[in-house]
Parts: C-alpha cells; structure tokens; sequence
C-alpha cells in the first residue's frame, strides 16, 4: 500500500546533491518513481520546487528537475488547502505544513530536513524516520 508524503524541497535537494546511493533522502525520492510514495502537492509547492531546483548554484540539469517534478506532478495528488492559522517560524515553509494536515485523514506525512521549522507533530519527520515508517508498514 503506497503512503501519502509532502516532500520537501530541502529533501529534493539532498537527494539530488548526494553522491550516495542509499542515503536516506535519495531512498525517498527513489519511492517516488516506485510508486511506494504518493507525493502530496499544491500550486505553492511546485512554484518552489520550479525555482528552488533550477536554482544556478545547485547545477542540475535542466532534463533532472524537469524527470522530478513530472513524476511528482503525474504520479502525485494536487491538494488545494485550507488555511491553517498556523504561524511558523519560516513562514515560506506553511504550503506544506497546510498540504499535509489537509490530507491527515490519509495518514500523509511531511518529510523534512529541517523538523526545527515546524510545530513538533508525529507526521513531521526526516527522511530516514520516513524510510523507517515505511519499512515498518510493509
């Protein structure tokens, strides 16, 4: 059974600027292409994903991030949320704090490098907690 994830952009980044295979955000977005994630997404989080992956300083190519966020949008759920109320510490970071808590009744998760940035929920996780719920569902 797939599982629903925010992913965010921070994690994308990881996985694409790791030399190594199994490091835990690679892992994740190779769930994505599996089909064992079912990314959750709005307009704001693909806005960022556009301008944050094409960013010069990262270098990767244009065919990369294009592949990434196709698969994300073609395999993944476009969530139009309500608003939270919430306020954050980073306040760029609450489409996919809102993403996520419009789709808990699906049990979704926020996979996340910086867990610091958000309120502290058993839904907001890293990577490798992430990968560690996923093992543990099969």
């Amino acid at each position: 059974m797939a599982c629903y994830a925010v992913i965010d952009t921070n994690v994308l980044v990881s996985a694409l600027l790791s030399s190594h295979d199994d490091a835990a955000t690679v892992l994740v977005v190779g769930k994505l292409f599996s089909g064992d994630v079912i990314p959750l997404f709005s307009d704001e989080i693909l806005k960022e994903y556009n301008e944050v992956l094409r960013r010069v300083r990262f270098h990767f190519s244009e065919e990369t991030v294009r592949i990434l966020i196709q698969t994300i949008e073609k395999f993944g759920e476009r969530v139009v949320p309500s608003s939270s109320g919430e306020l954050l510490p980073d306040m760029k970071d609450l489409p996919f704090y809102e993403v996520v808590v419009e789709k808990q009744k699906d049990d979704a998760y926020l996979v996340t490098g910086n867990r610091k940035h958000f309120p502290v929920k058993p839904f907001i996780v890293t990577a490798k907690e992430f990968l560690d719920i996923l093992n543990a569902a099969k």
